[in-house]
């Protein structure tokens, strides 16, 4: 079954919005460029990172267990790149994740805390053409914030052991979505995307290369959309209850 039409509620009507994904720097892959130019509008944004990332990184001599706080230091940095000051680490372990009740309860938790009217994760759907985007992490994250957004979070009575009151979200937004039905034009804050995912300096041998190619990717994404020359654009699923 394809996915709806999108149609999103405008900026303008969005105070905040909650980002869900699996590693750190995944939101700056996929969406950074998005998020900022939400909060250039004065959107607050607010990140929940389900892992520290100890799987992740290239240098063999380095002690594993100093991982997840130069992770979580480096997507901290990040965000600010992008105008996000907010960030819930839920610590869970990098190639471990799983849908389970316990990750549903947290997202939920950290839902109702923010009180977003938007909610922008990763896609639960493997995409079989760009199989990178389609971690296994990535897939239960995913799908435990989808559970969260519809019903967990906006249900009184689900999670009762949970103190804060039941939210319903209203709005979900997918990155890597095998049917994306929506896309923003990131032209004038790709440069914040690039800086905020170099800032991820334990992740990447060849900086350089990497963020050339990732400017790559969004300008073609842009021209596949059919925006004129030398603009960049992200593209997304989107569902609304």
């Amino acid at each position: 079954m394809s996915v709806p039409e999108a149609n999103p509620r405008p900026d303008s009507e969005i105070e905040r919005v909650l980002v869900v994904v699996a590693h750190p720097d995944d939101i700056d892959f996929g969406g950074a460029g998005t998020v900022a130019t939400w909060t250039k509008a004065g959107i607050e944004v607010h990140y929940c990172i389900v892992t520290d990332g100890q799987a992740g990184g290239f240098e063999p001599d380095r002690d594993r267990a100093e991982m997840p706080a130069v992770r979580r230091a480096e997507q901290t940095t990040a965000a600010e790149h992008v105008g996000v000051h907010d960030l819930h680490f839920l610590g869970y372990v990098d190639g471990a994740v799983e849908p389970t009740l316990d990750l549903v309860r947290d997202i939920s938790r950290v839902i109702r805390t923010v009180r977003p009217q938007r909610l922008l994760t990763q896609s639960p759907e493997r995409s079989w053409n760009r199989l990178q985007v389609s971690h296994p992490d990535h897939l239960a994250a995913a799908e435990a914030a989808v559970r969260a957004f519809y019903p967990a979070a906006g249900n009184p009575y689900a999670y009762p052991d949970l103190t804060e009151e039941a939210w319903d979200v209203g709005e979900l937004w997918m990155m890597d979505h095998p049917e994306p039905n929506y896309h923003v034009d990131i032209t004038d804050t790709i440069d914040q995307k690039l800086t905020a995912l170099a800032s991820h300096a334990s992740q990447h041998q060849d900086p350089e290369a990497l963020l050339a190619g990732v400017r790559t990717h969004f300008a073609a994404v842009a021209t596949s959309l059919g925006l004129p020359a030398n603009h960049y654009a992200e593209r997304f699923t989107v569902i609304r209850l």
